[in-house]
């Protein structure tokens, strides 16, 4: 996979990304409006796709240990409704709980918003352990999702034996790839 960025040739192929950590590597990235906490998503009022990490401690499968800010579930809620308004792609674990609190597809189900999800892992992008990820993305066909490297079998590592930090982090060919699958989406709609 190659992680070189993608560069686009005018401003309608520009991507939004959503809740970003601070040291993201989208930010490196001149042709992508990135989004951090201290920028505050909630603050995008824009028409450009979007690619969204909103905070998963409290949806994941760890979250009665989680201890999230009081207004942190709704930034899950609101890259929901900015994927189904703008086109784009949301990731979120595997099994969040946020796919029933926002009636999001399941895996090979579409929903009103011709919304679908994507199972996968992000290891298969280079991230340290397997990382199993889901993907609601709205704006694309499922059989025109861009190719991704699909690696069979589970690679090793643990996901609880690695810093948060490194947890959290998106290795550059999955953020490249996600931002190429939000264009797709954004040309789509």
């Amino acid at each position: 996979m190659n992680s070189k960025p993608l560069a686009f040739d005018s401003q309608e192929h520009r991507i939004a990304v959503l809740f970003a950590r601070q040291d993201s590597i989208y930010k490196r990235r001149s042709d992508l409006d990135v989004y951090d906490i201290e920028r505050d998503a909630r603050t995008y009022t824009g028409h450009f796709p979007v690619v969204a990490h909103p905070p998963c401690r409290s949806w994941g499968r760890l979250r009665k240990f989680a201890k999230p800010r009081h207004d942190e579930r709704d930034l899950a809620f609101f890259a929901v409704n900015a994927v189904r308004i703008f086109g784009g792609v949301l990731e979120h674990p595997s099994g969040s709980t946020l796919w029933q609190a926002a009636n999001l597809p399941l895996p090979g189900q579409r929903d009103e918003f011709g919304g679908s999800t994507l199972p996968i892992l992000q290891s298969w992008f280079g991230h340290e352990c397997p990382k199993s990820t889901w993907l609601y993305i709205v704006g694309v066909n499922p059989t025109d999702i861009p190719d991704f490297p699909l690696q069979l079998g589970i690679p090793p590592g643990r996901i609880e034996r690695i810093s948060k930090a490194a947890r959290e982090r998106t290795p550059a060919p999955f953020a490249n790839w996600l931002v190429d699958l939000a264009v797709k989406c954004g040309v789509s709609k």
